[in-house]
């Protein structure tokens, strides 16, 4: 039975990569990344559970750009988790733990605004995040993560301009 143990025990092939980044850096940046997938998948979340339950006058404006940014956030995971793995890491098992379970609960007695000003609060928090990993990639040479992140930044930079753009007077 302890063959199968071993068969079925996941394999990294990260001591024999040979890059250009060290072991340490590649696992450095994978936690970071790993980091930014788990609040990406809470935000994804988010954002579905607030398109289904908007309510008012802004609702159908709110309702098609949080379907825009859901599906986005969505491609994103793949692309971080991806990135993950080319570094020779496992991307995290997101079951329970960092991700928020009552959110949908919140969501029932939210206003539009009060959803989107959450919204705006956790893409300036995935911002910060996204520019510290990133940053931290690049002064170790790993360009296609602090590129990743760029992309990442402009995504979630635009989405803020927009939601702060819905709820200004």
């Amino acid at each position: 039975m302890s063959n199968a143990a071993e068969v079925l025990k996941p394999r990294t092939h990260a001591d024999s990569m040979n890059i250009g980044l060290s072991d340490a850096d590649r696992k450095e940046i994978s936690a970071g990344l790993s980091e930014i997938l788990v609040g990406t998948y809470r935000l994804l979340i988010k954002t579905h559970i607030y398109h289904w339950n908007v309510v008012g006058p802004l609702f159908h404006s709110i309702h098609v750009l949080t379907e825009e940014q859901y599906n986005a956030l969505f491609e994103a995971t793949d692309i971080i988790a991806e990135r993950i793995r080319a570094l020779g890491h496992h991307a995290p098992i997101l079951a329970g733990k960092g991700l928020d379970t009552s959110i949908e609960l919140k969501a029932s007695g939210r206003s539009a605004l009060e959803m989107v000003r959450d919204l705006v609060e956790d893409h300036e928090e995935a911002v910060r995040k996204m520019r510290d990993v990133g940053t931290m990639a690049d002064e170790k040479g790993d360009l296609v993560t602090a590129d990743m992140l760029t992309a990442r930044l402009t995504f979630h930079e635009k989405a803020l301009w927009m939601l702060r753009a819905l709820i200004t007077d």
